[in-house]
This record gives structure tokens, sequence and C-alpha cells, in this order.
């Protein structure tokens, strides 16, 4: 989802998919670590500044995306899948909870697809309406 806010590679694939959401095409779950880990990155990426960062966070909130604490049977199956395939536990995080929703999670993290490509974990660029 930093590709909502700055420009990368896949920012067009990216921006597609929080348009069908905000159009109701579809919907969006994340952990609710999202919004803490995309502002991190935001403010390290040396693009925005402090009224930046805030206009960053008052966005993400508006979008309100269904956002899911870590506790009980996807806590654990976050820390399965990150044990088992060496992988963070902050991923291990949007693959539990993709698992659980019976969807999928879609990134240009490379890693991340060949790691947990075969748990639903797939490229931006295959998100399709």
């Amino acid at each position: 989802m930093l590709s909502w806010f700055v420009e990368e590679e896949f920012s067009r694939e990216a921006r597609l998919l929080r348009d069908s959401y905000v159009n109701g095409l579809i919907d969006v779950a994340a952990p609710s670590l999202l919004p803490y880990e995309v502002l991190n990155a935001l403010k390290y990426s040396a693009a925005f500044g402090e009224d930046e960062l805030k206009e960053a966070a008052e966005s993400l909130n508006s979008l309100q995306l269904t956002l899911q604490s870590l506790s009980g049977a996807l806590a654990s199956r976050a820390v399965e899948i990150s044990m088992r395939r060496g992988i963070n536990i902050y991923d291990a995080c949007y693959v539990a909870l993709a698992q659980q929703l019976k969807t999928s999670v879609y990134t240009a993290d490379e890693m991340l697809i060949r790691k947990a490509g075969d748990l639903g974990v797939k490229h931006i660029s295959q998100f399709k309406v």
C-alpha cells in the first residue's frame, strides 16, 4: 500500500486495487499494523515531511479499511507461517489473514511471493477487477 502514496514500479496496479476498493468493487482487509507500517515506510522514504505524513495518516483513516487485530487463531497461524516459511511476522500476518478470509495477498515483494506464493500470495500485476 506504500505504492498508493509514492511512485514505484507497480504503483499503477496498486492504485487500481485501491480505486477498486474505493468504488466498492472489492473489499480490502489487512492486519491492524498496516497504518503503522505504511507511515513508517513513508517517513523513511525521505519524500514525506511532517505535514505530508499527517495527510497520509488521515487518508489511510478515511479509507476505513477492515483492520484485523492479531489474536487467537490468526496470531497462531501467522507465527506458523513466519517460522515455516522464513518470512517476517509482519508479512506472515497478511498471509494468515488472507488465508482466514479465503482470499489473496497482492504484493510486489518478490521474496514473499517465492516463499509463500503457494499460500495465496500473488504479484500485484496479477490483480484484476
